[in-house]
């Protein structure tokens, strides 16, 4: 998931006074190292049944401090750990992450695999005002593995320490170095070395992960994993940029664009969303390219047949996509598809719709995807960590921040401002790791990470297909708000997991 312009205010209760009394003198100056207190964290016991198995488990809130050379801590990384009680060095464990840049662990946490969930709709609809339930979540993993839910540096309750500028573990690089360390300290205290090990994200969650890999084993003391889990894939950032010139974005939104057309009852197949995905999809790579590349020298019949063609998949009128030429891009089919319906539909998920202030302009005034769960998630990680998990903080978590400017560089000598790529990460750990598999979890009504982006990003040279496989569900970027999807993830994962 991109960075979503949001701001997220701290719950200090300041008065007026203070507050202009702190502008005349300066901004505070920065903790000392003999000034900053000791790591905070909670440990809890509970228990749950997941996976039809019944599991005592240890859940361990807290924070763990990355420190300098000379032993100054950093910044504070707050982490969640479930681990199965009686000691096992030898049973699973996996780290888990979202994305943005900026976002913090609460989606997976509270939606797919923690022990409990935020129960909102599974159909689509806006999730309303609190109370928000939580409840037991059977589709935890927890049977299989322990997980580690990590917030890095800026997102959740994690923050920089005493005179460190957070911009220091903002970037790809920076940012998967810190998340790398974390899991090295994380199994030193553990004793879980030789434990089989998996690394997965969503959405920026899934470029961390490549990034994080290289670090782990890419590297003399290498952490060597079993598998990596992308939800929602973003790798290749070039091939999706939706800028003008760049015909492979049409290429590959398009089957995203069919499925969501056919939900929406703007266009007609007799099969499957998956099978008139697929068949968008062919079409996509065929005669859609073909045209494409040709630009102003497509010829007129082959235009006119383009064309028709375009508006049988898109839902979109044959006027319209002349007056794109042929070129839609998704801020333009969100506000268009039911522009007749006066309704929008979602980025993250299109299955969703919404009212914008008025029916006219290009664009949707906001994301109801996004907005349609995010109170929910919200209210829900504050509760459980606070009253469940009894971490208690007077800082407010950071769902979704500002951690710009990002740097996007890799460091490894293809560094650009333009054609930013980690799956080269993913192939090289599969051709240096014979015991290394990948899976991949992709939503039919996502336009944040579509699904034909992340078979293309995957599909290039030097990455083995063998241990690669791919899984797909009716629903968007967050697969798991639909009730459907959450136990089908949950089951693929897990047999994952088994299979390694």
């Amino acid at each position: 998931m991109k960075s979503i312009a949001l701001s997220l205010a701290f719950a200090f209760a300041m008065s007026a006074a203070p507050l202009l009394a702190e502008d005349a003198a300066g901004p505070p100056k920065a903790k000392a190292a003999e000034d900053i207190p000791p790591p905070q964290v909670s440990v809890t016991k509970a228990s749950g049944t997941f996976g039809g198995q019944r599991v005592a488990f240890t859940a361990t809130a807290g924070e763990t401090y990355l420190k300098a050379e000379d032993g100054t801590p950093r910044a504070a990384i707050f982490s969640t750990a479930y681990v199965k009680d009686g000691k096992d060095p030898n049973r699973p464990v996996t780290f888990l992450f979202n994305g943005g840049p900026g976002s913090g662990s609460v989606w997976l946490h509270m939606g797919a695999f923690g022990p409990k969930r935020v129960a909102i709709p599974s159909d689509a609809k806006d999730d309303g005002a609190p109370p928000f339930p939580i409840v037991d979540n059977p589709d935890s993993l927890l049977d299989v593995t322990d997980i580690v839910f990590i917030d890095p540096v800026g997102t959740g309750f994690s923050h920089a320490l005493g005179k460190t500028d957070p911009k220091d573990f903002w970037g790809v690089t920076k940012d998967a170095e810190s998340i790398a360390e974390f899991i090295r300290i994380w199994l030193n205290e553990n004793g879980r070395w030789n434990a089989p090990k998996f690394l997965g994200g969503e959405s920026y969650g899934t470029t961390r992960s490549a990034a994080v890999l290289n670090q782990l084993e890419g590297r003399y003391n290498d952490v060597s994993m079993n598998g990596v889990i992308l939800i929602s894939t973003i790798l290749d950032f070039a091939a999706g940029a939706d800028t003008p010139g760049n015909e492979m974005t049409h290429i590959l939104n398009l089957p995203s664009m069919a499925a969501t057309a056919l939900f929406h009852g703007k266009a007609q197949s007799a099969g499957t969303p998956a099978q008139f995905a697929d068949e968008a999809r062919q079409w996509a790579i065929g005669p859609y390219a073909a045209a494409l590349l040709k630009g102003s020298a497509l010829g007129a019949d082959e235009r006119t047949q383009v064309r028709k063609e375009l508006a049988r998949f898109t839902g979109l009128s044959e006027t319209y996509l002349e007056q794109a030429d042929l070129r839609v891009t998704p801020d333009r089919f969100y506000k268009e598809l039911l522009r007749d319906r006066g309704l929008t539909v979602g980025r993250l998920d299109s299955r969703y719709t919404g009212k914008d202030y008025d029916n006219a302009g290009e664009g949707p005034d906001n994301d109801p995807s996004f907005y349609g769960i995010d109170g929910g998630y919200t209210a829900a990680i504050n509760s459980y960590a606070r009253e469940t998990l009894k971490f208690q903080t007077n800082r407010s978590y950071v769902t979704i921040g500002s951690v710009g400017p990002w740097d996007w560089r890799l460091g490894d000598g293809r560094d650009s401002d333009v054609y930013m790529n980690v799956a080269p990460y993913i192939g090289r750990g599969l051709r240096e790791n014979s015991g290394l598999r990948i899976f991949v979890g992709q939503g039919y009504y996502d336009f944040a990470t579509p699904f034909f982006a992340a078979e293309y990003s995957l599909s290039r040279t030097g990455i083995p297909k063998d241990r690669v496989e791919f899984h797909y569900y009716e629903a968007g970027h967050m697969m798991y708000v639909r009730d459907e999807d959450r136990m089908k993830l949950s089951k693929d994962i897990r047999q994952f997991i088994r299979s390694r």
